[in-house]
């Protein structure tokens, strides 16, 4: 037996015993939490900039601030998501009502990547305990600091049964995928996400995959132009284009195609200046071999603008590229900040060609028609997005967040977080006072009334 059967069997027995059962509990744990990440931000901003460059601000906007609301949104809605709901019980079952209680599944593992260490892996750990689960948490070994900073966090709010985080080698996560969890939430790549959901069939573990994919961002003629660029600029280098949902490549219509590239030029200067590989808020690769292979690419597909290398301080300029459909640049998730443009005339033709394509976790729009958004959006499957912004609809925790198809299956955020961690245990409860003898045996003239109650 590993430390982590101990471990996980203490963590189920913590929640069997009811430990977690108390909705105003549960909510004190949130509020601790929020305090100790006030009391620790600058630790974890201070690990944020030692793995990724992170400047402060793209630091608390993109990662602590998120689970701040994250936090703050589960407090408000929390006992009203684990109330008991009520629903219509059909005549046939008179005289009875029916009700579906929430439970937690139990002990849940989480497995974070490293593009957004401390938010993917604190928003869903988030979820699983609102919802009355203890949580094994696994962040990636490419952000030790941000894992640290993690298991710091944790440890000085809760105990070992309730919520821990496990830091190391990749290594540590294999292993802890052997062990007989209640529920796995894993984010990261489509091909670990398919190891990941095959260890967890040996058990019969639910598993959610938060994954990722080539998302398109599509920009009509009717389009405001200027702020489009804006904002893509802004999707596409914010983490140095190390988002699942960034705009992985372009697709501009013929008519707007060089005002578009001119304002995308514009924009890139206004957000990172005339050297953004030189900037210090502007965020490295993660490691060499990710850098290398990123600069390869670029090298291969030879950008018309920037791409600017900073071999020391692993940094990449934002690039634009030219691009065809079967280049090489557009066959897997880029996850740096080059970025394809293809031109188009005809809207339809660029439906099928994404339509051909696995489905992508994310699509973006920008137009102002009505009818070309409906067609776009009625037409096409991906997992969430904006119209006329890029990448911001993750941070509502109103909707949920999740792909489709390869780029995932299930989602988080806010109550569809808590329903993902929660078993909705549905009951009903007959009434003692009247028992019909229609269903009983011998069936001897009961069909054709039976037929009434249906």
């Amino acid at each position: 037996m590993s430390d982590f059967t101990e471990l996980v069997s203490r963590q189920k027995a913590y929640v069997a015993n009811g430990a977690t059962r108390s909705i105003g509990w549960r909510k004190e744990q949130l509020k601790k939490l929020l305090a100790e990440m006030d009391t620790q931000e600058e630790k974890i901003l201070n690990a944020l900039k030692q793995d990724l460059n992170k400047a402060p601000f793209e630091a608390f906007a993109t990662e602590i601030g998120t689970v701040r609301s994250e936090i703050k949104h589960s407090i408000k809605h929390l006992s009203r998501w684990a109330g008991k709901r009520r629903e219509p019980t059909p005549l046939a079952h008179f005289p009875a009502r029916s009700f579906v209680l929430a439970e937690p599944y139990g002990s849940v593992l989480i497995l974070s990547p490293w593009n957004y260490p401390f938010q993917l892996c604190m928003a869903p750990l988030v979820a699983a305990l609102a919802a009355g689960n203890s949580v094994v948490a696994k962040p990636s070994s490419h952000a030790p600091a941000t894992a640290a900073a993690i298991g710091d966090l944790l440890k000085a709010c809760f105990s070992e049964e309730y919520a821990v985080c496990v830091e190391g080698p990749t290594s540590k996560a294999n292993e802890l995928l052997d062990e007989d969890f209640d529920y796995i939430f894993f984010t990261g790549s489509p091909g670990v996400g398919k190891m990941v959901m095959e260890k967890a069939g040996r058990h019969l573990t639910p598993v959610t995959l938060e994954l990722g994919g080539k998302s398109p961002c599509i920009v009509t003629p009717d389009a405001d132009i200027t702020l489009a660029a804006k904002r893509i600029a802004w999707g596409k280098s914010i983490n140095a284009g190390q988002t699942c949902v960034a705009p992985d490549y372009l697709v501009a219509h013929r008519s707007v195609y060089k005002q578009l590239v001119d304002s995308l030029i514009k924009s890139f200067g206004a957000l990172w200046g005339e050297a953004p590989h030189q900037n210090p808020d502007y965020v490295r690769i993660i490691d060499k071999r990710h850098y290398d292979q990123l600069v390869a690419l670029k090298n291969q597909a030879k950008p018309f603008y920037g791409g600017e290398e900073n071999p020391e301080a692993l940094q990449i300029a934002p690039a634009l590229i030219e691009a065809k459909w079967d280049d090489l640049i557009m066959e897997d998730e880029i996850f740096g900040p080059l970025l394809p443009i293809i031109v188009y005339e005809d809207l339809d033709r660029i439906i099928q060609k994404i339509q051909a394509r696995p489905k992508p976790l994310a699509l973006y729009l920008f137009t102002t028609s009505r009818r070309t958004e409906r067609k776009v959006l009625s037409s096409l499957s991906f997992g969430g997005g904006c119209v006329n912004d890029t990448v911001v609809h993750l941070a509502n925790p109103d909707i949920p967040f999740g792909g489709v198809g390869q780029s995932g299956m299930g989602s988080y955020h806010g109550k569809a977080g808590f329903d993902t961690f929660t078993h909705h245990k549905s009951i009903l409860k007959k009434s003692n006072l009247i028992d019909v003898p229609l269903r009983y045996p011998p069936y001897k003239h009961g069909l054709g009334l039976l037929k009434r109650f249906f």
